[in-house]
């Protein structure tokens, strides 16, 4: 008898040791977190699927697999955490453990990035990913002082990508042109009328013709169809658009020193697995929206105005740079140096 109830017993533990181990185990599979595990919530303003979302999730499993899953990483693309206009500001104030956002968005609060976002001949996405990551390190922003920068990267140049072909600035003038950031005095100085709006308003705008075309790095031609809109690229690479990702510092502080250097890996890696992600998938979105849409290529008949006005304004930014006590001027010969040697690394 007194067999029999031990060997109950026994069989009763083991039973309620299975299920509450079933129970704690939280396995990603179930769709759980694990309970012992550091989480971070990761924002990014933009779709996902865009390259800089395609990048944090990149960066998030990587972060998740050499943690051996120490670390968790939660992803909010598309504006679902934070926006554009409260990206930094929201990860300062904890909303948000890292902030991904482009720098480009916030006239004023970056001078010396300014400088670096003007046309300055950057042939691809990688050369000025290396170059502007190079830039935050040598030339670190004060408005960055109370982040941790985890990664920088850059757009490839932007393009006129429009429903009438421009190849002129007398062809520019009066156009309607979505822009954003660092393109609204450019366009004004070439005789444009640059409107501003958020990706998501450019279809409609396209469609209504409250725009005839937009300025912008050309892997949207695919991203956000349209392809199926405009008819013409203009070969004329203009600003680019630099994404800085940043953590909370305080949040950075309080991570294992095993996390940190892993976080701290990432950066150069991120920055130059997003710019030769986005060149190639940029060589073949085009080669689709010449296939399937009969996208057409014009060159400029007078890009020494062009040059001219572009390095004028850029000539502004530096100046203003220097007024302000920043290196404006080393920062420009630096830009220059550093140009010259990634495009000669290629």
């Amino acid at each position: 008898m007194r067999k029999r109830i031990l060997f109950s017993l026994v069989a009763l533990m083991m039973l309620v040791m299975t299920a509450c181990s079933s129970a704690s185990s939280g396995s990603k599979e179930s769709g759980g977190k694990s309970g012992d595990a550091i989480e971070l919530n990761y924002a990014f303003f933009a779709p996902a699927g865009t390259f800089p979302a395609v990048q944090m999730e990149k960066w998030a499993e990587e972060l998740e697999k050499r943690t051996d899953g120490k670390v968790e990483v939660n992803t909010f693309p598309g504006g679902s955490l934070l926006t554009a206009e409260n990206m930094y500001d929201g990860v300062a104030n904890g909303l948000a453990d890292i902030g991904l956002s482009s720098t480009t968005y916030e006239p004023g609060r970056f001078p010396l990035l300014a400088i670096s976002d003007m046309p300055s001949g950057y042939p691809n996405a990688t050369v000025a990913s290396k170059v502007i990551a190079d830039l935050i390190n040598e030339y670190p922003q004060d408005a960055f002082k109370d982040f941790k920068i985890i990664t920088t990267f850059a757009s490839e140049p932007a393009y006129i990508q429009s429903q009438q072909p421009i190849e002129s600035l007398a062809d520019l003038k009066g156009k309607q042109l979505r822009i954003s950031g660092a393109t609204t005095d450019l366009f004004k100085e070439l005789g444009a009328a640059p409107v501003g709006m958020s990706q998501g308003e450019v279809a409609e705008a396209l469609q209504t013709g409250i725009v005839n075309g937009y300025v912008s790095s050309r892997e949207v031609l695919k991203d956000m169809k349209y392809a199926e809109m405009v008819k013409y690229i203009t070969d004329y690479p203009l600003t680019v658009n630099t994404f800085v990702a940043v953590m909370n510092k305080s949040k950075y502080d309080s991570l294992p020193d095993d996390v940190k250097k892993v976080i701290d890996e990432l950066n150069t890696e991120m920055t130059e697995f997003t710019g030769d992600y986005l060149d190639t998938y940029v060589g073949e979105v085009l080669k689709w929206s010449e296939d399937e849409h009969s996208i057409k290529h014009v060159s400029l008949k007078d890009e020494a105005k062009w040059d001219e006005i572009s390095k004028k304004l850029q000539a502004d930014a530096v100046k203003k740079a220097d007024e302000a006590g920043l290196p404006g001027q080393e920062y420009q010969e630096r830009l220059n140096e550093l140009i010259e040697k990634y495009s000669q690394e290629q």
